[in-house]
């Protein structure tokens, strides 16, 4: 019977049901019969051989038989046949006849000149094959060598892996106009990648080791994705194909050499400025030890692989901005370094001093020989990095060799400031009079202690930046004034100071006094102090160049003459300055995690649109459905029986419970009724006669019988 106020529902027609339940195989299948009908025949269109009739892979002979058989029925025919197959057919003849192309299109698929047939559709539209200016191909033929281009073959393929340089390979096809255009850029390419990283060409007639480069089909046919030529890189350590990277952006010398600097070796860019942003951001914001170099560009082309790995060798001397040369900017650029014109590098140094300037281009050795000229500035900085190459270390390095005993570092210390840039002009000028008087130290005998040492590279002249060093400079510089020189600023007093290191080298085996050798050692081993023995002399008088020369030659004089008593000390190290964070976060961006995102994302899209071509997918799909169709019936009947299964188990357990039922109930009445027996007992008095009362006798009677 119907709960009141509740309606019965309709139930869904069994169709429906049906389908809801085995809707995943039949997407399955509708997906099977869409990849046979449509994805696989695009995948695999009719081939040059399928237009002539004959089979795949056949000899030329066979192609021109069939070609004439062709042409023949044509010829002989009333009906002309649309331009279109006349096209189609003579194309096919011609690259299949070509036994250059013929062998590139079986082997790899190759078929650059198929745009030939759509301009020819269209130029010749409604005409006969005998008005088409034949032949439709223009095949190109060149030898490699003759290009002075290295080829690479089998046999030496793993000799070209012996260092650790990059590499970078071309492939090609001596029949390839693609690949003989762009023998010419290769060139260029090769020439700035020298240094860098080898350079190499394969060609196609080498089947073996181009198969072994090329991608693979789903079927294993080896193919060029982008055809000819096709570039390669292989990172430093990789050595076969399983690591290396595919070229896949236009063939130009900017854009192959960036990304092999970029992608292989994850070197820093450089970026471009504007005149205004060159000024602002980087002449006023680079730091005050390094060297600024600027590369005026006339073509706007990025950094070469050569000179960003420049970049990142010197960035702890120099740092690097690239400028676009534009004609209506000339007055800017010869009124701020004196360039006439591009290409041009300018070498930016001390304040004052004119920019050193190198117009024309430049290969890699001739760009590191100007940078090792032009890394310090022409009176250098003190610094952890610079401190054993000026000789103005403690630990006994000496520019001079290691026979050298004394030797001399001049020292201008100060913060930044207008002072301490006017002092270190006045230092550059000092060195420049000892250098010119070196030849004429009799004429001036004031001078030539200086102009010796300098000559013996005893004597070094250089600048501390007194804020960055503040240890060093108030160890050296212990005075109520320093101050003004050393440390934080503290007030509007900046003060840059003269001072003279004197270095003497302590030789252990020196003949001392058995209780002087002693005590020697054993300061020696007990505490820590510099091998060498440090004095410091502080200037304090005019600014005047003589002056500070004449003095600069009594502290040589006097240094070298007399015999100082070694003093032990341990002097503080120089901070190293902080690594300069735009090239490292640069450098950092660019290296790969666990492989080039890019690089991968087009790889997994490649090789998909690679699959989709695989034959095998549609009878997959449809075996899938079936076995997932099989699976939901499966699961159908097992449900079907678990149900029936459990209804059966429901209802036996409803019988026993109601046998349970009525057996208590029957117990309960049989229980009822014997209560009710014993109560209706008691109410009955009992007889007289039912028990013999207590104390009881038997009486005899007399009037007996037996009387």
């Amino acid at each position: 019977m119907a709960t009141p106020g509740r309606q019965n529902l309709p139930n869904n027609p069994p169709t429906i049901s049906s389908i809801k339940h085995y809707y995943i195989p039949l997407l399955l299948v509708a997906t099977s019969v869409f990849f046979q009908l449509v994805v696989l025949p695009r995948s695999f269109p009719p081939s040059h051989y399928d237009v002539l009739g004959i089979p795949k892979y056949s000899s030329i002979e066979e192609v021109t038989r069939a070609y004439e058989k062709i042409t023949s029925r044509w010829n002989s025919s009333v009906t002309v046949p649309p331009e279109v197959d006349l096209i189609k057919v003579q194309y096919a003849y011609e690259l299949l006849t070509n036994q250059l192309l013929k062998r590139d299109y079986d082997i790899f698929s190759i078929d650059e000149y198929i745009d030939v047939v759509d301009k020819v559709k269209e130029h010749y539209s409604g005409k006969h094959l005998s008005e088409i200016d034949l032949p439709l191909i223009e095949a190109a033929s060149f030898d490699p060598v003759y290009q002075d281009l290295e080829v690479v073959k089998s046999e030496n393929f793993s000799s070209i892996f012996e260092d650790d340089k990059p590499l970078l390979l071309q492939i090609i096809s001596t029949g390839s106009k693609r690949s003989l255009e762009f023998s010419a850029t290769w060139k260029r390419i090769g020439n700035l990648l020298d240094g860098v990283a080898n350079t190499g060409v394969v060609e196609l007639s080498d089947v073996k080791l181009a198969a072994y480069l090329a991608e693979k089909k789903s079927n294993g046919q080896p193919f060029f994705r982008n055809g000819l030529p096709t570039i390669l890189g292989f990172p430093p350590g990789c050595k076969s194909s399983s690591c290396l990277y595919r070229y896949e952006d236009e063939l130009s010398v900017d854009a192959v050499t960036n990304w092999l600097a970029t992608s292989i070796l994850n070197l820093p860019r450089i970026p471009y400025h504007s005149k205004e942003s060159l000024v602002q951001n980087f002449l006023v914001k680079s730091k005050p030890h390094q060297v600024k170099v600027i590369l005026i560009s006339k073509t706007g082309e990025r950094a070469t692989p050569f000179i960003r790995q420049a970049t990142r060798t010197y960035s702890p001397y120099a740092t690097f901005a690239f400028a676009m040369w534009r004609q209506e900017e000339s007055a800017f650029w010869w009124n701020m370094f004196g360039v006439e014109s591009a290409p041009t590098i300018v070498f930016v140094k001390d304040p004052g001093v004119e920019p050193v300037v190198h117009e024309g281009y430049v290969n890699s050795s001739t760009f590191i020989d100007l940078m090792e000229k032009n890394k310090y500035h022409v009176l250098p900085q003190l610094r952890s990095l610079t401190s054993m190459e000026l000789g103005c270390d403690v630990n006994g390095h000496s520019r001079a060799g290691k026979d050298a005993k004394i030797w001399y570092c001049a020292l201008v210390a100060g913060r930044p400031s207008p002072e301490l840039s006017k002092m270190r002009q006045i230092m550059r000028k000092v060195l420049d009079k000892l250098k010119e008087t070196r030849g004429t130290v009799d004429q001036e005998p004031a001078s030539a202690p200086a102009a010796s040492a300098l000559e013996q590279k005893r004597l070094t002249f250089a600048w501390l930046d007194g804020e960055a060093q503040n240890k060093y400079c108030f160890f050296n510089l212990h005075s109520e004034d320093s101050f003004e020189t050393c440390g934080p600023r503290r007030s509007m007093v900046d003060a840059a100071r003269l001072f003279i290191v004197r270095y003497e080298r302590f030789p252990r085996d020196e003949k001392l006094d058995a209780k002087k050798q002693e005590h020697v050692l054993h300061s020696w081993y007990q505490t820590e102090s510099d091998p060498v023995s440090t004095l410091v002399a502080k200037y304090n008088g005019s600014s005047e160049t003589s002056e500070i020369i004449s003095w600069i030659s009594r502290i040589i004089s006097d240094g070298d003459s007399r015999e100082i008593p070694p003093f032990r000390t341990k002097a503080p190290d120089l901070v190293p300055e902080e690594a300069d964070q735009s090239w490292a976060q640069n450098t950092k961006r660019l290296a790969p995690s666990g492989g080039n995102i890019k690089h991968l994302a087009s790889s997994f899209k490649s090789r998909f649109t690679d699959h989709l071509g695989d034959p095998r997918i549609g009878p997959s799909l449809l075996l899938l459905a079936l076995m997932s169709s099989g699976y939901i019936w499966l699961n159908k009947n097992r449900s079907a029986q678990t149900q029936t299964q459990s209804n059966n188990s429901q209802s036996e357990s409803d019988q026993t419970k109601e046998e349970e039922i009525r057996r208590q109930e029957e117990e309960k009445r049989r229980r009822m009724r014997g209560k009710r027996g014993s109560v209706s007992n008691q109410l009955i008095p009992p007889s007289i006669t039912d028990f013999d009362p207590k104390n009881a006798e038997q009486v005899a009677f007399s009037d007996s019988d037996s009387e």
